[in-house]
């Protein structure tokens, strides 16, 4: 499993590494343990300590609580103004004009967190072009975002 997030983190340029032996996978979905909870958790839980994220159709699909702890750690990052951040969760892409901080990779084609002006992360995304340019055309296209669990539950 930790291939699994480390291969994650890889793309968004972040050097996190999980322990191992404190990751269990039950039914797909990958969890990180503490210590003391994995001495004590049995093998059929539905839930325990932090959900990483899951396979399907064999592909990983990472949990906000995953990026929360990349964000935390040096990776690629944008940093957007309020009402990109508003479109973001709402689905929408990022316009280069709307970025007002950028950590790391600027390469097409690179994967990228996306946090608002309080350091939240939002979501991520994969860069359209060169984020040195500040034209206004979409710059970052919405891979994953907060706001996917609210529309998905119309």
């Amino acid at each position: 499993m930790t291939n699994l997030t480390t291969s994650f983190a890889g793309k968004v340029n972040s050097k996190l590494v999980l322990d191992p032996t404190l990751v269990v996978e039950k039914e797909g979905r990958y969890f990180l343990l503490n210590k003391d909870l994995k001495s004590v958790a049995r093998q059929d839980f539905f839930y325990a300590g932090k959900y990483l994220g899951k396979m399907k159709k064999g592909k990983f699909f990472p949990s906000f609580n995953l990026l929360a702890m990349l964000a935390e750690a040096e990776a690629n990052k944008v940093v957007v103004d309020e009402k990109a951040a508003w479109l973001f969760i709402c689905g929408r892409d990022i316009l280069s004009e709307r970025i007002t901080a950028v950590h790391g990779s600027r390469r097409k084609g690179d994967f990228t967190l996306v946090l608002n002006g309080f350091g939240e992360c939002l979501g991520f995304g994969r860069i359209l072009h060169d984020l040195s340019s500040k034209d206004i055309n979409a710059a970052i296209r919405n891979v994953s975002d907060v706001g996917d669990f609210l529309r998905r539950e119309r």
